[in-house]
């Protein structure tokens, strides 16, 4: 894929950075309830900023055109380079719905006492900045800040005390993926600079440029880096250690959803690994595909063991991110675009059920499902909000995951026959269950235990806010899908070209 770029007439990528992370500088003086105030404003204006992108954006640029392009050179090879396309632009709007979703749980928390939302401002920024460079290094470095802002997150404000084993885990696996994504982007770098006098670049557009050919032992060893460095963040099957522990200790729901509910090891593989190596990836993406199949059913049989509603989650983002998988290692148009539109939709999806899942916490101090039942006499706005989102994970008609997981398994059975299709399928049909099963228990059942204590008031403000929102953008984008689609049409017929020596598509086809 050969990119091109547009240059910008206003900094609308540069206020989308900088705006979060002032306002974060702002809030490490301000406290209480002008700290809420200020945070809602920004997330506010975040969110009108991205609205304010997809409606300049034009959806007729031919696949490769970077648009709100800006290039400013720093260091040698380090630049700030932005620039997006549909899939960028789809991401930045599920970042900005997340971060005022984020804001709210922080009110229900009462934790806005403390210097809390100035670091989830300074992730916002970060977040961002991952989502518009079309530069490498700078993704590794923003990247690293991912890293360390959720890692104090998770130690300053934990939901249980003993955090420091949960913490180390999570460090020992997000520093083995982040040296294996430096190591993938040196070696780029200096395979770049080797062919051109000694230049170094981490350019998008000219590490694309390159041309790895078939079975290039330096195009295997950038796949196989870049794979498994952003495997651990996604996190794929069997890259998912440090997951579990971390959504059963660390900070409930603000921590998570910033990795998990931006889809930011998938958005990287397909910004930078599949146009940059587009050999490796054919050659290895049967592979990838037996891993995550692999990985549907293993995670879903053991959520349905899981005792509380936090592991159970853990458990059922890793089946997803396994069929999610599915779809971007078919290599076929149909996929690609179901793959995205899943994305979507589980970063939506998983920060619901996240952030539901914080609310019950924060009303009855236990997540146990065997304690819990009853809840939706008391919260039955939040009740409705982690159904919608467990319907949209497992693709219900009326969620943005029907039309995504649909096309994900067209493109499966199109690439790998009925097997890989019909493991995906059972595997979903196995995560119904048991969310509906963790719905049940938590919402409708008979309580498990001596419920005096537990905070039995009408939904707050933010809690409606928070639920309120999950349940119209689930909806409003499941019944009517056709902009997203209409976003990603032309970066999945790039994405589908880079393959059709392999698969025989005329690009844009497949329907």
């Amino acid at each position: 894929m050969t990119f091109h770029e547009i240059q910008a007439d206003s900094p609308l990528l540069g206020v989308l950075q900088i705006l979060p992370l002032l306002t974060g500088l702002v809030l490490i003086r301000v406290r209480g309830e002008a700290a809420v105030a200020l945070a809602t404003i920004t997330s506010l204006a975040q969110l009108f900023l991205a609205i304010n992108l997809y409606v300049q954006f034009d959806l007729h640029q031919t696949a490769g055109v970077m648009q709100f392009a800006t290039d400013i050179p720093i260091l040698g090879a380090f630049h700030y380079h932005v620039g997006v396309d549909g899939i960028s632009v789809m991401f930045v709007l599920l970042a900005a719905v997340v971060n005022l979703l984020s804001v709210a749980f922080i009110l229900v928390r009462r934790l806005h006492e403390t210097s809390v939302l100035a670091v989830m401002m300074a992730l916002q920024s970060v977040v961002i900045s991952l989502l518009v460079t079309v530069d490498l290094l700078w993704f590794d470095i923003m990247l690293l800040l991912q890293t360390l802002l959720v890692g104090y997150l998770i130690k300053r404000w934990p939901t249980f005390h003993d955090i420091q084993s949960t913490l180390a885990r999570y460090l020992q696996f997000m520093a083995v993926g982040l040296l294996l994504t430096l190591f993938g982007t040196l070696l780029l770098g200096w395979n770049f600079a080797d062919a051109h006098g000694g230049r170094w670049s981490f350019s998008l557009y000219e590490l694309a440029d390159m041309g790895f050919e078939k079975g290039s032992m330096v195009g295997t060893l950038v796949f196989f880096s870049l794979f498994y460095g952003l495997g651990v963040r996604t996190p794929m099957f069997p890259l998912h250690g440090w997951l579990p522990s971390f959504m059963l200790h660390g900070n409930l729901a603000v921590a998570p959803i910033y990795l998990l509910g931006v889809k930011v090891g998938i958005y990287g593989l397909l910004r930078f690994v599949f146009p940059i190596v587009p050999h490796a990836v054919w050659e290895w993406h049967t592979i990838a595909t037996i891993f995550a199949a692999t990985g549907v059913f293993y995670a879903a049989f053991l959520a349905m063991r899981q005792q509380t509603l936090r592991e159970l989650l853990a458990f059922a983002v890793i089946s997803h991110t396994g069929i999610l998988t599915i779809g971007l290692f078919s290599l076929h148009h149909m996929a690609f675009q179901g793959a995205l539109l899943l994305a979507f939709n589980f970063g939506l999806a998983i920060s619901g059920l996240v952030l539901m899942t914080g609310m019950v916490w924060q009303r009855t101090r236990t997540t146990r499902m065997s304690k819990l039942g009853g809840l939706l006499d008391y919260i039955p706005i939040v009740g409705l909000a982690f159904l919608v989102a467990g319907l949209a994970i497992v693709g219900m008609p009326g969620t943005p995951g029907f039309d995504a997981v649909h096309f994900v398994l067209e493109g499966s059975i199109k690439r790998f026959g009925a097997l890989v299709t019909v493991a995906a399928a059972l595997g979903n049909l196995v995560a119904a269950g048991f969310l509906l099963r963790a719905f049940q228990r938590a919402f409708l059942a008979e309580p498990g235990m001596d419920t005096s204590r537990w905070d039995k008031r009408p939904a707050y403000m933010a809690e409606q806010l928070m639920a309120g929102t999950v349940i119209v953008v689930t909806l409003v984008t499941g019944f009517y899908s056709a902009p997203w689609i209409e976003l990603l049409s032309e970066p999945v017929n790039g994405l589908s070209g880079l393959f059709a020596e392999y698969t025989g598509e005329v690009q844009g086809g497949g329907h």
